[in-house]
């Protein structure tokens, strides 16, 4: 079993959802986690706490060292208000929130987009099915008034559940690929007290870059 097949195992297995991974020339391995909505955890809330990651770390340090694995350092942490979508999963999870694209190859003479995410509105069916072919609600240049941010959501799942024939007449879907995107991030959503969406975390709070470092163990 590769290294990563064990990552993936290990994390999802304890009830977290992988949400990355990278791994350095110097020896850094890096995972990613994210809380899941459907699950129970030790302390309430949505946004990864240090001792998810102390959990984490513990498990993985194990679970690879039962392959012995090539790595010198292992830090786990939350993906941050920002985090990356990468799988189709990440994107199903997510229909209805603020994303933020970048295209491979620019439309209209632009690379970035964002909006709320839905579903395609003109993709090839089995791309959809797949969850490879996604959608961008864009609020229209000419609007006398952009949607709210409870109203954009609303639509976008009612697109999902309907398909794309919810009609919005001041408003219009840009249709894309995983494979034509860079890259895709949500767009934290600041409340009027300066604070994200998903930056209210339980007591000990999500895992900084120092944090992480702490809870990385050295391969013996």
């Amino acid at each position: 079993m590769s290294w990563l097949k064990v990552v993936e195992t290990t994390v999802t297995g304890l009830g977290y959802e992988l949400v990355d991974c990278e791994r350095s020339t110097h020896g850094l391995l890096r995972v990613y986690i994210d809380r899941l909505p459907d699950q129970a955890y030790d302390l309430p809330g949505d946004l990864v706490t240090v001792d998810d990651c102390e959990k984490v770390t513990r498990q993985l340090q194990y679970a690879l060292e039962t392959i012995d694995a090539d790595y010198s350092r292992l830090e786990v942490s939350s993906p941050g208000v920002d985090r990356p979508l990468k799988t189709p999963a990440h994107f199903a999870r997510f229909v209805g929130e603020n994303v933020e694209i970048s295209l491979k190859v620019p439309f209209q003479g632009r690379k970035k987009y964002s909006g709320v995410l839905c579903t395609s509105p003109d993709g090839d069916a089995q791309a959809i099915e797949a969850g490879l072919a996604w959608g961008l609600l864009l609020k229209s240049a000419d609007a006398d008034k952009p949607l709210s941010k409870t109203a954009a959501k609303k639509l976008a799942k009612e697109q999902a559940k309907s398909g794309a024939d919810a009609q919005q007449p001041t408003d219009q879907v840009l249709g894309f690929t995983l494979d034509e995107i860079r890259e895709a991030r949500l767009v934290p959503a600041v409340s009027f007290k300066g604070r994200s969406r998903r930056d209210a975390s339980p007591a000990g709070g999500t895992v900084a870059g120092d944090e992480a470092q702490e809870l990385g163990g050295q391969k013996k």
